[in-house]
């Protein structure tokens, strides 16, 4: 069950957030401790309580840490409301050009919605149009946003999507644009858009003005396959695509720059269920196992992948397997069970069986908390293909 196990050892920046952050991030611990995955991870805590604590967001340490990795896996963190603070996420966004914001969406057998066949890839302009922040008061009763983009920004975010397309065997890049009414702002996008596209003549290029798409994604999204946008319109979408399988707690995202990149869960620290162990860690998992792609240990992003998970909660003494048509693979993670490990022992089990139904020998790793430390989520419901 273990991917190749000669890859040297990788350390990656983690940020700690807050909110529902530090259990789904014991969830993603545990699964990567269960497949030996060869990753040091540099903590850091992040975020509105260590703001309380320490009078930083970001403490300069962190940074520090990133700029020396490249990579960083972020939580969800709380951005403190009415304090004159720009979200975090925009803030690392801008700090580090992190300009290609991606989100896959792909149906999950595990998770029934009316659309089974989703998949699509949406890629979001991360740095500019009204996220630039650029705003001015009129007077008391007007407020100006203005909406800035530019042909060298646009060029790259959509020559990344169509370098994607062909990478992974894509074959159509859709355009998402309001060019009918912003004919400067997105005229300027769609026009570069049209160019890039005759440097790819083997995909399919088309465009779409963002109303309609919305349209189109909830009446047929088998439509579409790689979506390129701007800013605004990509944040919108992606939170309509993860509607389509199942809702933020199963997308993933990645932000990319020429040298750097940061991973993080597409949905808020949801400060109301913190503490409760009912947050779903999967779309954090999926965004790890992107960063494993990322950095070259694919055969680890591909083992975590390919299994197929079931939900235990431990408080009520029930099991619950979710079988999947693809593979007879299951796995349990990390939950202390209320009955047994008092000590607070990790145990994660992983449950592989061969064709004919029979189980194959388990990996099983067990570890002691460190004292002081967060016992593992007692409910951490993945559902992983």
């Amino acid at each position: 069950m273990r991917a190749t196990d000669n890859k040297a050892m990788k350390t990656v920046t983690f940020f700690m957030g807050d909110g529902i952050g530090p259990e789904i991030s014991d969830s993603v611990f545990a699964v990567f401790q269960a497949a030996h995955v060869p990753v040091k991870f540099d903590i850091y805590n992040v975020g509105e309580a260590e703001y309380n604590r320490n009078g930083k967001l970001i403490p300069d340490e962190a940074f520090a840490s990133f700029e020396k990795t490249k990579v960083l896996l972020k939580s969800p963190i709380t951005t403190p409301v009415g304090k004159g603070f720009r979200s975090l996420n925009v803030t690392m966004r801008k700090k580090y050009d992190l300009y290609a914001n991606f989100r896959p969406a792909k149906s999950n057998p595990a998770v029934v919605t009316p659309f089974p066949n989703t998949d699509i890839v949406t890629f979001r302009e991360n740095t500019e149009d009204l996220y630039a922040g650029i705003e001015e008061q009129i007077s008391d009763d007007e407020m100006h946003s203005i909406k800035v983009i530019t042909r060298s920004k646009s060029e790259r975010i959509c020559r990344s999507a169509f370098e994607f397309a062909r990478n992974c065997g894509r074959k159509k890049v859709t355009c998402i644009h309001k060019a009918n009414i912003m004919k400067l702002s997105d005229g300027l996008f769609l026009h570069v858009f049209e160019e890039v596209a005759k440097d790819y003549p083997d995909i399919i290029a088309d465009n779409m003005i963002v109303d309609a798409c919305a349209m189109n994604l909830v009446l047929d999204p088998t439509k579409f396959d790689v979506l390129v946008t701007e800013n605004l319109y990509g944040d919108i979408l992606t939170d309509l695509t993860s509607g389509l399988i199942g809702g933020v707690g199963l997308m993933p995202s990645a932000n990319v720059g020429t040298d750097m990149a940061m991973f993080e869960a597409v949905h808020g620290s949801a400060p109301d269920i913190a503490g409760k162990n009912i947050a779903n860690p999967t779309a954090f998992l999926w965004s790890a196992c992107m960063m494993l792609d990322h950095i070259g240990l694919n055969d680890y992003a591909d083992l975590i992948r390919n299994q197929q998970c079931y939900e235990r909660r431990c408080s009520h003494n029930k099991r619950h397997r979710r079988k999947c048509k693809y593979n007879r693979v299951y796995r349990r993670v990390g939950q202390r069970d209320q009955k047994a490990d008092r000590n607070g022992s990790l145990s994660v089990q992983i449950f592989s069986f061969d064709e004919g139904g029979t189980e194959l020998p388990r990996l099983q790793n067990n570890t002691t908390n460190k004292p002081g430390r967060r016992n593992f989520s007692s409910c951490s419901i993945l559902y992983l293909r």
